[in-house]
């Protein structure tokens, strides 16, 4: 029985030829990285490969490790196997995974968008024949509003809380989503102020993009500076002690989740504005069309109903199991959690 060139293990996704994986979830030899959110980059690989802009992300989130950068569409070969890396549109230095061999072309995507955020290397459509594609958001009630409407939307919130001497907490991932968020917030309205593990990211991504100045939240920031002003936080800020200092404060929270009235309930904001990072249900079809591709495995999100929408239309579809996580994936690594404990300490 011919082995597949890409297989689900315990481990991760596997390439036996190569002896490869692609965003393992467990310790292996050699690890191809898609992007630097914690549930596909994970700590104790031998060996890291991933795009140039995703090396001094990782090497923030896991330290010491051995890892090596490459470019945008550049081949790199394993054992007869031919990899190359493939802008995918999810955060800044998000990579699809292109492999082939022996005239056979597998594509896994990592979590991706098609809507250009003007900070991330956009999108690219992968011609293959096997499609691995995340489904976090795989239901036709999930459609995106343009980036820019939600922003303006989000800077006359902020304008409105200021007249109202209020702070503006808006919550976004500390990796990606925070850091989209602060390229359009508008400075004229008052100043930027950001939680320590947003800041420290934001540091390590300024040489890639220009970013507004913002101001970091110290045990030394006092209430009155923050009034009328907008701290961007990560999710597991909110409720905590670090956020008492704001009052009075009112809460925002930036997700694709925001789509329902129910998960702004569940996380107690006060307004939800519906900005994600990975496709909606119609950026996930067309992607898949463009491919050109014949099978198409369906992991994170509702994949379940996703594949069998996709049989439906005549593809070869499945599902597999993985750690992969989807927005909640992107909620904040270790070192993230660490560093929002010190701040707390320091209160």
């Amino acid at each position: 029985m011919k082995v597949p060139l890409l297989a689900f293990n315990d481990k991760g996704i596997y390439c036996q030829q190569a002896d490869v994986y692609l965003d393992p979830w467990r310790p292996v030899t050699n690890a191809i990285i898609t992007h630097g959110h914690a549930d596909h980059a994970r700590w104790g690989h031998k060996n890291y490969i991933t795009h140039y802009d995703n090396v001094p992300i990782i090497k923030h989130r896991l330290g010491d490790i051995n890892v090596s950068g490459k470019d945008w569409n550049e081949t790199f070969t394993v054992n007869g196997v031919k990899f190359s890396l493939h802008p995918a549109g999810h955060v800044i230095g998000s990579a699809q995974i292109r492999v082939e061999y022996k005239g056979e072309v597998w594509v896994f995507t990592g979590d991706y968008k098609t809507e250009d955020d003007g900070i991330s290397v956009p999108y690219e459509v992968v011609k293959c024949n096997s499609f691995i594609t995340e489904c976090t958001f795989s239901l036709p009630a999930f459609k995106w509003t343009p980036q820019a409407e939600v922003m303006t939307d989000i800077n006359n919130w902020w304008a409105e809380n200021r007249a109202e001497g209020k702070t503006s907490v808006l919550f976004g991932y500390s990796l990606g989503k925070a850091q989209r968020l602060l390229k359009y917030l508008d400075p004229n309205i008052g100043t930027i102020y950001t939680h320590g593990a947003i800041e420290n990211m934001t540091e390590v991504l300024r040489p890639l993009v220009d970013f507004p100045a913002t101001v970091r939240v110290t045990s030394e920031t006092k209430k009155e500076d923050l009034l009328g002003s907008i701290v961007l936080a990560p999710p597991s800020a909110h409720g905590s002690t670090w956020i008492r200092k704001m009052t009075p404060f009112v809460t925002g929270s930036a997700s694709g989740w925001m789509t329902f009235r129910g998960a702004r309930r569940r996380r107690a904001v006060d307004r939800g504005f519906v900005l994600s990072d990975h496709c909606d249900w119609t950026g996930l079809l067309e992607s898949i069309k463009a491919t050109g591709a014949e099978k198409v495995i369906c992991t994170h999100g509702y994949s379940d109903i996703f594949s069998k929408y996709l049989k439906e239309l005549g593809y070869d579809a499945r599902t597999a199991h993985t750690q992969y996580e989807g927005e909640l994936g992107e909620m904040d690594s270790k070192k993230d959690v660490e560093e929002e404990r010190i701040e707390e300490q320091r209160e």
